[in-house]
């Protein structure tokens, strides 16, 4: 029995796996390159790129588990995993404290200015305070929409430094907004009263585009949009309009809509965005998931999951 790995994943999953099958690491393949080699391995371990389209699946003749380590499924045909008789595990929340550290992390970079700063001291070597003038967390509205594992966790946080807490998820009960001491809300509510609003949704048809010029006008002039979820949801040509002229506060993301541009990022694969340009824009490459922490949790899931599939023990 054969293991192909292919993303930097937990080490533990390689060397436990490694007891009952041989394992094979080919970091970030494109999709003709893992469909050329997937017909000989009965377990896949991955985490978003490359999408596992039909053609991959179908070359995978001998394919028992796709082990994801990460939360969302979108990147793989599900129907035809099913079809072909592949199991698909992911490891739903064991991110969550991890992504949601980031976020706040992201707001706090944003109201304070840090990165700005930083750079204006290394780089142009200058020393005044005087350019940063910032704002507190304390007594701002944090809308979050999607208020799954990770939401709640943002919104805990958040209560932390004193914000009020909003929040848009059509499929919780009401019970669990009044157990998060979050105020539940429609997400055009949502935009119009958040000085911060965070997203935490997958990126469905329903969701592409949600940040668009129409929902951005409906917010403050001020706020600023936090996406620690999927490049796409976030409209980055109206967001860029709106950065540029002063109709929304700042954008900070730590995905973007090309990110798996050229069969995923490699060292030569190349990557530019307009939103460079901008100031009172932040980026990060998708690192919510990438602590010591969160990557020995899901580790030892997905290890879990595919000895459960495979019988193995």
């Amino acid at each position: 029995m054969k293991c192909l790995i292919i993303d930097v994943v937990s080490p533990a999953i390689s060397e436990e796996l490694g007891k009952y099958m041989e394992v094979d690491t080919k970091i970030l393949p494109t999709q003709e390159e893992l469909a050329g080699m997937i017909g000989d391995y009965e377990v896949l371990i991955m985490r978003v790129d490359p999408a596992i389209n039909k053609d991959i699946l179908d070359a995978a003749k001998k394919l028992k588990v796709i082990g994801v380590c990460s939360v969302g499924l979108n990147h793989i045909d599900m129907d035809t995993a099913k079809a072909n008789g592949v199991q698909v595990f992911n490891a739903p929340g064991l991110n969550g404290n991890a992504v949601a550290e980031l976020t706040i992390s992201k707001m706090l970079d944003m109201s304070r200015h840090t990165i700005p700063a930083c750079n204006d001291v290394k780089i142009n070597k200058n020393w005044d305070k005087y350019k940063f003038v910032g704002r507190e967390l304390r007594g701002k509205t944090l809308g979050v929409l999607g208020f799954g594992r990770i939401g709640q966790r943002v919104g805990e946080l958040a209560r932390a430094f004193l914000m009020d807490v909003v929040a848009y998820d059509p499929y919780l009960p009401a019970e669990v907004f009044e157990q998060q001491h979050a105020k539940s809300m429609s997400i055009e509510e949502v935009l119009k009263v958040s000085d911060f609003v965070t997203i935490h949704m997958p990126l469905t048809p329903e969701t592409k585009d949600l940040f668009n010029a129409k929902s951005i006008a409906g917010m403050k002039d001020d706020a600023v949009v936090l996406n620690m979820a999927r490049g796409g949801i976030v409209n980055e040509k109206d967001m860029y309009e709106a950065l540029k002229a002063g109709k929304i506060g700042g954008y900070a993301s730590d995905v973007m809509e090309n990110e798996l541009a050229g069969g995923g990022l490699t060292e030569d694969a190349g990557f530019d965005s307009p939103l460079f340009e901008c100031d009172n824009f932040i980026v990060t490459p998708h690192l919510g998931a990438q602590t010591l922490d969160a990557s020995r949790d899901i580790g030892a899931h997905i290890i879990n999951k595919v000895k459960e599939a495979l019988d193995l023990k």
